[in-house]
């Protein structure tokens, strides 16, 4: 037991360079430490007691409160469903229109991309994270400022969001501030984006007179209308309420559009708890709750089991100065609350995580968007939006945080996936033999090289891609490798190669003599 010499273990042969090289492969989906739609919902903030309340205190708001601004044909759909026209103007909702809706909703929704590999399932509790927002200005982390975002800032985001592993699906993050005529830039938004990234795309239409032809571009960008149909890659994101509890009558007639056209709809409630909802976390996902649930019976009243998401998305107020605060606890507690409630319906849900205050990515940025991120995800919201790359209370948009942000969602991801335990994580014979030995192997008194430790050291584990994990005599022999200047390395290697996701030429031919697409060819 003296013996200072190696221990030779069994499953070990190849060498260290043949080691380092198994451990650089890729690994096959299912073994991944962290991947799209793992399932989440061990936290619950509420018990099973409050989920009823707020589930009874939003029926009751709907049944007495209900919403008003209604457009005409919301008030000829959702009447003719058996919703109530008050001669206040407010159209009310008794319980069981809404539970027999809640019943026909859509509960198995499946996201497209235009790869199928990057495909959504977002049945059950299962957590995607992705960008969205409509910033109208750009970090710029050298110069320490902000300038407005432009088309080709979009183009880029979608470009980098379709190399990253974490980030799953690429909603408008900004504003192409450089296209002033507002159906070209809405045409062009869907362009950069879907041009620049496989996966599943999600973009806003507020004039209901665009949408005709953002979906003329989108059949023309799929195929063919009945393609697009068959797998809609795009999504609409309606804010079809403004709170508190009302109709946004536009956006309402843009959502029927994109309904008879074949879009999955985001119906997105984003009050301010404090100025347009309560101030109370629970009151701010009662109204939202009652917005949503509003949403619900829109659309199956139009079209039973249409694909929509339920957008709970209260935002947090500064109360001392009115300030939106989208990085604090309070928004971390909204947004996992909310998600709690999708899984009582058992509707596919989206709320907001990741967004942060900070003007740039620093410390305040990590806090921020790691605790929002974190609590969504183990709440089990299946779309965590805003979760990489937003700053400054939605106004800012940094593609180095977008990239940073790949390795903060994928420690987020890993809570999501929690602790399995079972006999071979318990992990018993392990430390009899370290401790112990066996008649053929002496006791070592550790695990580093056991069998178990090499052979789960990749699935168990997410290494950070730019994350520094070194010794600081190591950091800095290595020059002091600096955190943001490696993403800035990183953002110019990406948009250095032309992008995978680019239309096939022919067709990026035939969109650009029907469409006045704005990005070079």
């Amino acid at each position: 037991m003296n013996d200072e010499s190696p221990i030779k273990r069994a499953g070990r042969s190849g060498g260290r360079s043949a080691r380092h090289a198994a451990r650089a492969a890729a690994l096959p989906d299912n073994m991944r430490p962290v991947r799209a739609g793992m399932t989440g919902g061990r936290y619950k903030p509420l018990s099973d007691a409050e989920v009823q309340k707020i589930h009874q205190a939003a029926l009751t708001a709907l049944e007495t409160i209900g919403l008003a601004d209604a457009p005409p044909s919301g008030v000829e759909i959702l009447t003719g469903a058996g919703a109530i026209m008050g001669d206040d103007g407010r159209i009310r909702f008794p319980r069981a229109l809404v539970e027999d809706m809640l019943a026909v909703s859509c509960k198995d929704l499946t996201l497209c991309g235009r790869n199928p590999a990057h495909d959504l399932d977002l049945s059950g509790q299962r957590v995607h994270y992705g960008t969205a927002g409509a910033a109208v200005n750009m970090v710029d982390v050298s110069g320490n400022s902000y300038r407005d975002s432009t088309l080709q800032d979009l183009h880029d985001a979608a470009r980098i969001t379709d190399v990253l592993d974490n980030v799953h699906f690429l909603q408008r993050p900004m504003v192409a501030r450089d296209i002033l005529d507002n159906l070209e830039m809405d045409i062009n938004t869907l362009y950069a984006c879907c041009s620049g990234t496989t996966k599943h795309v999600g973009t806003s239409i507020s004039d209901p007179s665009h949408v005709g032809d953002c979906l003329e571009f989108l059949y023309a960008a799929a195929g063919g209308e009945a393609k697009f149909r068959a797998r809609p890659f795009v999504s609409m994101s309606n804010c079809f309420v403004v709170p508190p509890m009302k109709f946004a009558t536009e956006s309402c007639e843009a959502m029927e559009t994109a309904i008879k056209g074949g879009m999955p709809v985001l119906l997105l409630s984003a009050g301010m708890s404090g100025a347009t909802a309560p101030s109370t976390i629970a009151g701010a996902i009662v109204q939202a709750v009652a917005e949503c649930l509003a949403g619900v019976v829109y659309v199956n009243a139009m079209a039973p089991g249409h694909p929509a998401i339920f957008g709970t998305w209260p935002f947090d107020l500064d109360l001392r100065t009115g300030s939106m605060t989208v990085g604090s606890g309070e928004q971390s507690l909204l947004s996992a609350g909310c998600a709690q409630m999708h899984a009582f319906y058992g509707v596919p849900g989206g709320a907001t995580g990741g967004a942060c205050d900070s003007k740039m990515p620093d410390m305040q940025a990590g806090w921020e968007q790691m605790g929002t991120n974190v609590l969504a995800g183990v709440a089990g919201c299946n779309m965590v939006y805003e979760a990489a790359g937003m700053h400054a209370s939605l106004l800012g948009f940094c593609l180095e945080s977008l990239i940073l942000g790949d390795d903060l969602i994928g420690q987020a991801l890993r809570c999501v996936r929690g602790i399995e335990v079972d006999d071979e994580t318990l992990a018993l014979d392990q430390m009899r033999e370290v401790c112990m030995g066996t008649p053929d192997i002496p006791a070592v008194g550790h695990y580093l090289g056991t069998d178990q430790t090499l052979s789960r050291m990749q699935s168990d584990r997410i290494y950070p891609n730019l994350g520094n994990r070194m010794s600081p005599k190591e950091w800095v022999e290595k020059d002091r490798p600096n955190l943001v200047e490696n993403a800035i390395a990183r953002k110019e290697a990406i948009l250095a190669t032309r992008s995978a996701a680019r239309f096939d030429p022919e067709l990026d031919t035939k969109l650009r003599a029907q469409f006045n697409i704005h990005l070079p060819a």
